[in-house]
């Protein structure tokens, strides 16, 4: 997943191996907040038990956002198989809200995490969304699925999300952005694996037992994980439940803005990619889940890729970088040309390196703001997180559906990189106020 105040931090502060880099903004809750802590209220960064916390969260993140981008193979199911005439932008507000909403209760988690033991509140998120996939597998209509599928999903997942996201961080000083992108490269490594196990059992078995066979995973995997997920700092007692004041400050706004339309852009590709395999390309319905795999197989190296750049030449640079790239991989790859090779390409490039959007935000955010109060102010760019989800997925489909009429993408490719240069102008932005200097670390 951008603010400015009083005190512009430098380009080496944004990687000062200090827990707490200098205040953001002269308000004496925020000085409180990023006061020292206690040397007995904290355990050692760099540890084995870092890298036990790191995963704890790959398995979180690999069966909640990872389980997100494999919706794309449920939605082929429901357009072509169960539902061919429902509009493929009702069916995508499935996969859309499963996100969005789990961003959108990040908010609240992010609060919880500060006031509640994390591990119990992983726990609770693996029952949820568990039982989420178990309950949908009953569901024979689209607005049951929305509830189920989409809605409660995103509930009992925004818990394995927010811990997963905001817990690596905290763990590490030198390889903060390494911790970071390993964990998060469980979601790439969940959307490979599941892409081609939700194909398998549905072509062999059913959708609905997919469903139940990815449920019972999901408790059970996550619910031992959660046992490892422990924050390194005691939780900084607050007189405000929401961290207000960094509203005010310009690099939030434009981190804010950098991770909404970063993220709205994100998952366009990964949900109709595959369909624009079969209804453009002409390929067998089974390469809408070979494209899913390939395009996830490259965000697993992508994301722990960034993340060793990242430790070298700064978070806020590699974020940057990657997604100029990712906004190049869909305007000057996927628009223009029809070939199948060239399909690939752009799949293989952004996949590779959009993960930056979601691994690489926390570190930027963490490295600006300080450690402690990264769950709560990732829970404010949450909220940008679910309108990024919000305005992409469906109005796309909608785009499909009217003005191409279910087989012209061009309008949907045009709006998905637009998103993606939207991001690239906040990102480039902030990394002006941080340090004009281009070959600063940052």
């Amino acid at each position: 997943m951008s603010d400015h105040g009083s005190s512009i931090p430098t380009a080496t502060s944004i990687h000062n191996p200090e827990p707490d880099p200098p205040m953001a903004l002269n308000d004496k809750d925020i000085a409180k907040n990023n006061a020292p802590v206690p040397p007995e209220s904290t355990l050692p960064a760099d540890s084995v038990y870092s890298w036990l916390v790191v995963l704890g969260s790959f398995f979180n993140l690999m069966l909640s956002v990872g389980a997100t981008t494999t919706y794309g193979v449920y939605l082929q199911e429901y357009m072509q198989v169960e539902f061919p005439n429902v509009s493929s932008s009702y069916l995508s507000w499935i996969g859309t809200l499963q996100f969005a909403l789990m961003c959108f209760f990040g908010i609240g988690v992010g609060v919880l995490c500060e006031r509640i033991d994390t591990r119990i509140l992983s726990g609770f998120g693996a029952l949820i969304t568990g039982l989420s996939l178990i309950i949908a597998s009953f569901c024979n209509s689209p607005w049951k699925l929305l509830i189920t599928q989409g809605i409660l999903f995103g509930f009992g997942g925004s818990f394995l999300f927010i811990t997963g996201l905001t817990l690596p961080p905290q763990w590490f000083v030198k390889y903060r952005a390494l911790g970071t992108g390993v964990a998060i490269a469980g979601s790439g490594i969940g959307g490979l694996w599941l892409s081609f196990a939700t194909r398998a059992i549905t072509e062999n078995i059913s959708r609905r037992w997919a469903l139940r066979i990815t449920g019972l995973i999901i408790i059970g995997v996550c619910g031992c994980s959660s046992l490892l997920m422990r924050m390194r700092f005691r939780p900084v007692k607050r007189d405000r439940i929401f961290d207000m004041p960094v509203l005010r400050d310009k690099r939030f706004v434009l981190l804010f803005f950098g991770g909404m339309f970063g993220i709205g852009g994100y998952y366009i590709p990964f949900y109709f990619m595959p369909s624009y395999s079969n209804a453009v390309l002409g390929k067998p319905e089974s390469w809408g889940t070979n494209i899913a795999a390939i395009m996830n197989a490259a965000s697993i190296a992508g994301r722990i890729f960034v993340g060793i750049m990242a430790d070298y030449v700064g978070p806020l640079n590699t974020l940057l970088v990657s997604t100029l790239l990712s906004c190049l991989s869909i305007l000057v790859l996927w628009l223009p040309f029809k070939d199948f090779g060239t399909f690939i390409a752009a799949g293989v490039v952004f996949g590779f390196c959009s993960g930056a959007i979601v691994s690489l935000i926390p570190v930027v955010t963490a490295g600006i703001f300080g450690i402690k109060r990264l769950p709560s102010i990732m829970g404010f760019l949450m909220i940008g997180y679910t309108a990024g989800a919000l305005i992409s997925a469906p109005p796309a489909g909608h785009m499909l559906d009217v003005y191409g009429h279910g087989t012209g993408y061009s309008s949907l490719i045009i709006y998905d990189g637009v998103f993606l240069a939207v991001s690239t102008a906040s990102e480039l932005a902030l990394r002006a106020i941080i340090s004009r200097k281009l070959w600063k670390k940052a």
